[in-house]
């Protein structure tokens, strides 16, 4: 068998390798950077510094449209990049992302991904899906494209009568997430990483509902 075989048999091997999560033990170094709290205004100047030390930008820094802008109120005209620089992230998102159960929405400056659980994840099992990891693949790439953001990471549950273990099944999906973005070259600087059980409800909790409640969100939202 010739070189040229041997390494198109490689690669159509690996392309059809089911991605694992690796030893829970080992999340910490994927994660090591990133905050274990809600992303808020607070939380992200004081992260900044950080953030910044790790090669980060805020968004006047990135892109050509602060640079063409050369008269007029600084206020203005950095209001004008951050509303371009998210729009163009958004709509760069919602192209890539037109699948069930996957959602991209507007909120402020922000942008929202929601992933319901059964579009990232085995249905039996906690760990990320083939078509999961396609997902999270395509989202790692255009977040290190648009790497003027932090991004908070939050999963969430159905309504459980165990809070604690609502909690738990929400934050392990939360730090699978993290950890696969983590292993794209995901900046951990960026990232902010919660869980919160049956909070938050987007649907009723009736069998439909609980699917939908059953998710991941990534907020991102500009750095400055």
């Amino acid at each position: 068998m010739n070189l040229k075989k041997v390494i198109l048999i490689s690669l159509l091997i690996s392309g059809c390798m089911q991605y694992h999560s690796p030893n829970r033990d080992t999340w910490s170094k994927y994660l090591y950077g990133a905050s274990f709290t809600d992303m808020s205004e607070t939380t992200k100047t004081a992260k900044l510094p950080v953030y910044m030390g790790h090669g980060g930008k805020i968004i006047t820094q990135s892109g050509e449209l602060s640079e063409k802008m050369q008269y007029g109120d600084k206020n203005n005209i950095d209001n004008a990049v951050l509303i371009n620089y998210m729009s163009n992230l958004e709509y760069e998102l919602y192209d890539a992302l037109r699948k069930p159960g996957i959602s991209v929405q507007r909120a402020g400056t922000d942008v929202v991904v929601i992933l319901v659980r059964d579009s990232i994840m085995e249905l039996n099992i906690a760990d990320i899906s083939p078509d999961g990891a396609d997902t999270l693949k395509t989202i790692s790439k255009i977040l290190n494209k648009y790497n003027a953001t932090f991004m908070e990471i939050a999963g969430y549950t159905d309504a459980m009568k165990d809070k604690s273990a609502a909690y738990a099944l929400s934050i392990d999906m939360a730090e699978r997430v993290g950890v696969y973005f983590s292993q794209n070259k995901v900046s951990t600087s960026r990232m902010f990483i919660v869980g919160r059980g049956a909070a938050r409800p987007i649907a009723a909790q009736d069998d439909m509902g609980r699917i939908a409640n059953r998710r991941v969100e990534i907020r991102i939202s500009p750095a400055r």
